[in-house]
């Protein structure tokens, strides 16, 4: 796809770096940043598409350090929810689940547990099998650029599959053999889901053992670590030693302190990063501006009642005795997939389902459905996941504003939407997330300057994922942009109207290509997979 030359004329440039705005014209050419003029001659070159931008900040595109856009992206190319809040770059295969690499077996075990997080689109092509084959579907033609992150989750599928045991010393080199192949064909690092099954499995030997082989590839480790809740410092903690132990960087997924638990704690969390990295550990993490979580609601369930899969973890709920010890794992003692607290059915929105008979269910705590069905929230939750095979998702309102503003202005922060775009009600955050840092948190609150964020949101980005022509507006770099209106970027999209398109968002360039003008989608498709590259 051709580039078309355009000029910037007059934007204030927020470059990426944290350095105060500067009012330039910017010219872009062949897909790259060919011209950053102060003095405003460039106006003067001659013919070319001309952008009147006095008034708006020219800044990098935004990078989703965390995206569950794995198969809509795909399915969906031209990916509205992105484009329309400046994000160029989202990185993939999070929490240690996605579709690559598969076998015929695990492909299939994969589409049914993460219908929740992405659907399974009737008559979609699931024709790769390896990480590289994956990122050649991305190149065929998306709206942004996609990195992506060997899931730990997936791989153990891959060679051991559902079973709630350690690895065999042949089984964890299989899984070295199949992370650093996927290393190899352009993984930026690892990622893993300590609270979803069958990565909750593993234990720290396994997880040194692939950490070892992705510090040899030069990749980074993005876990979901085993506890956000009872024991959120523990398992923060864990992972920091990891990193520390096996020379790993590490970039901590969705870094949240949430629960009643947790209330006010985040100063505990941020000591501990800054004392690792004063050892020496390599320490970045992400952060989604909003207080609820999301997630599917079979997650909350106890790990070895989801051992072995669906159709197990069914049988175990239609038992009248394990379906009770399941009961008293999640309500009295606390089931490590509701990250050791107790559940409190008031905080758990069903925000989507498969079945139209249970669409009354969306948009109401368990509680409240419950309560008007005259049943226990237990019952309520175990008859949806049996009427559901487990594909229903939901919203955990369990976080702590003040956490989530101490924890944004970390230096080693950066933004990650953590995003489901499928089901009636998805999470605001898939289509609010970046315009809501801007809106909210810069121009209305004051927690961050307008330079600040925006470093966070792009160069600290781009520096994590070693990319060394992104991220900034700099000469030479490619032509991810973004031209937005400091005065009125804003989110509109919201709980009950998840799907709602920023405001303020003016242009958006994905490698010199517009694929939003005058705040509408453009149609066009420049994004490619951004591999990694070197050992």
């Amino acid at each position: 796809m051709t580039a078309p030359d355009i000029l910037f004329r007059g934007p204030t440039v927020v470059d990426g770096t944290g350095s105060p705005g500067y009012r330039a014209d910017v010219l872009v050419s062949a897909g790259r940043v060919a011209a950053l003029d102060p003095a405003g001659e460039l106006a003067r070159r001659g013919p070319g598409r001309v952008v009147d931008a006095d008034g708006l900040v020219l800044a990098p595109g935004f990078i989703d350090m965390h995206s569950h856009s794995d198969l809509r992206l795909l399915a969906e190319p031209d990916h509205l929810a992105k484009v329309s809040q400046g994000v160029t770059l989202e990185v993939l295969g999070q929490d240690g689940l996605s579709y690559a690499p598969v076998d015929d077996r695990t492909i299939e075990v994969l589409r049914e547990q993460l219908s929740g997080w992405n659907g399974d689109p009737p008559g979609f092509d699931w024709n790769w099998r390896d990480v590289g084959c994956y990122l050649g579907r991305l190149d065929k033609g998306i709206a942004v650029n996609a990195a992506y992150l060997v899931p730990h989750g997936t791989v153990r599928m891959l060679v051991m599959g559902l079973d709630d045991r350690p690895a065999t010393a042949a089984e964890l080199e299989r899984m070295r053999e199949v992370t650093a192949a996927g290393l190899r064909e352009g993984a930026v690092g690892l990622s893993a889901g300590l609270t979803y099954t069958p990565g909750m499995y593993a234990d720290m030997a396994e997880l040194e053992a692939l950490c070892e082989v992705v510090a040899a590839h030069d990749g980074y480790f993005s876990p979901h670590h085993r506890s956000y809740g009872a024991g959120a410092l523990e398992a923060y903690r864990e992972m920091v030693e990891l990193s520390l132990r096996t020379g790993c960087p590490l970039h901590l997924a969705h870094a949240t302190m949430n629960f009643p638990e947790n209330a006010g704690k985040a100063g505990d969390l941020l000591a501990l990063l800054d004392d690792a990295i004063a050892r020496g550990a390599d320490i970045t993490l992400d952060s989604y501006p909003y207080l609820a979580g999301a997630t599917y609601l079979s997650a909350l369930l106890p790990s070895w009642a989801a051992a072995g899969g669906v159709a197990e973890t069914l049988v175990r709920l239609s038992d009248v005795d394990t379906r009770e010890r399941v009961r008293v794992d999640l309500e009295v003692r606390g089931s490590d997939g509701c990250h050791g607290v107790p559940v409190d059915w008031t905080t758990i929105e069903i925000n989507a389902v498969r079945l139209a008979a249970n669409r009354h269910l969306v948009g109401r705590t368990v509680a409240e459905s419950a309560a008007a069905a005259g049943v226990a929230p237990f019952d309520l939750f175990a008859d949806t996941l049996l009427a559901e095979r487990l594909g229903t998702s939901c919203l955990m309102h369990v976080g702590h504003e003040d956490n989530v503003r101490a924890i944004m202005r970390h230096p080693a922060h950066t933004g990650g939407s953590d995003g489901l775009l499928v089901g009636d009600r998805p999470h605001p955050r898939a289509w609010g997330t970046f315009p809501r840092y801007l809106g909210h948190y810069v121009r209305e609150a004051g927690v961050l300057g307008l330079e600040e964020c925006v470093a966070h949101l792009t160069g600290r980005a781009a520096r994590r994922l070693r990319l060394s022509d992104r991220g900034l507006v700099r000469v030479g770099h490619a032509a991810d942009l973004v031209l937005f209106d400091p005065v009125s970027v804003a989110d509109t999209a919201t709980y009950p109207e998840p799907r709602q398109r920023a405001t303020g968002i003016a242009h958006v360039l994905v490698n010199g290509v517009p694929v939003l003008e005058g705040g509408e989608p453009t149609g066009a498709l420049p994004g490619h997979s951004i591999r990694r590259t070197g050992a």
